[in-house]
């Protein structure tokens, strides 16, 4: 990844204010990741398949699988509840 306001070769830390590169997308957009669940994400955001092609959304917010149990992919159905907790 390429930091334009760091001088390359300088380490790049999770704390430093230049590292935050603004990203174009829809004011309010948002996306909140669930501990051992899905994604939610709120907001105009354009979902795209594996194929390149959009996905169809019906609401503003919605759940994206992390697990890959589900069967409605790529939106989460509560698959990752029968796993359980991640262990860490």
């Amino acid at each position: 990844m390429v930091f334009p306001n760091r001088p390359q070769g300088d380490p790049v830390g999770q704390d430093a204010a230049d590292d935050v590169l603004p990203l174009p997308g829809p004011e309010g957009a948002s996306i909140t990741v669930c501990p051992d669940g899905p994604l939610l994400v709120r907001g105009d955001v354009e979902i795209v398949g594996t194929d390149g092609e959009p996905v169809e959304r019906r609401r503003q917010t919605v759940a994206l699988c992390r697990c890959g149990r589900t069967s409605i992919a790529p939106y989460c159905d509560g698959s990752h509840k029968v796993r359980g907790p991640r262990r860490r």
